[in-house]
């Protein structure tokens, strides 16, 4: 028993925390070269303006799309999401593990986003903000890096089990679709700059990688097909 624990606690340790502790230094990182060392370098000199276009453009009825689709990726949106499509890969492919796998990716992007939003410390865009959060964690975008750890996650299990490369690349190009909408969403509404929503991308793409080296090659390599 006690050797099955250490072994457990040394694969989880090297296929999970560790990797998750780097992708936080790394944002970490990121986020005091955006805030520091390059704030007065361009394109970080100008982009505000992408901001100040699109509230620009605000109309009631954008503001109300914009908000349905922030919406969609709070924590409500996100976990109903994930169990939805959860449920729907346990009946299709027979097994919990996919479940496992969108769930522990958007994990790995709240604890990331969790500490990140606390060490890095950048005002939001100069623009009137149409949501109310925190004013100096606007680096990055916890919106933006939960679904595309969502989506992320769902396009690679489908991936996964197409047969056709084509197919395969269009479930990647669909279902980015919408983070793509809730970046454009968080900085029509004021709340990000396109630094935020790019380096969530990082976060939530490098999540679902993680989770799918510990998690869904193991299974594949053992040729798992349990429940």
């Amino acid at each position: 028993m006690t050797t099955n624990r250490a072994r457990w606690f040394s694969t989880a340790m090297t296929s999970v925390i560790l990797p998750i502790a780097l992708l936080t230094a790394v944002m970490i990182g990121l986020g005091f070269l955006v805030t520091h060392v390059l704030v007065y370098v361009w394109p970080f000199t100008v982009e505000d303006q992408p901001v100040r276009a699109l509230a620009a453009l605000r109309t009631p009825a954008l503001d109300r799309t914009s908000n349905l689709v922030s919406l969609a990726a709070y924590i409500e949106g996100i976990a109903t999401a994930t169990v939805v499509a959860g449920c729907v890969m346990r009946i299709a492919y027979h097994r919990w593990l996919e479940f496992l796998f969108l769930a522990a990716a958007g994990m790995a992007q709240v604890v990331i986003y969790e500490v990140t939003a606390r060490v890095v410390v950048r005002a939001r865009p100069p623009v009137l903000e149409l949501d109310v959060f925190p004013p100096m964690r606007s680096f990055f975008s916890g919106h933006t890096a939960a679904a595309v750890a969502l989506c992320g996650g769902i396009a690679l299990v489908l991936a996964m089990h197409s047969r056709r490369r084509a197919l395969a690349a269009a479930w990647w190009v669909m279902l980015l679709i919408i983070p793509v909408a809730v970046a454009i969403s968080r900085m029509y509404r004021g709340m990000h700059y396109p630094s935020d929503v790019a380096a969530s991308f990082i976060v939530g793409l490098g999540c679902v990688w993680i989770m799918q080296r510990a998690i869904l090659v193991p299974a594949e390599q053992n040729g798992s097909h349990q429940p």
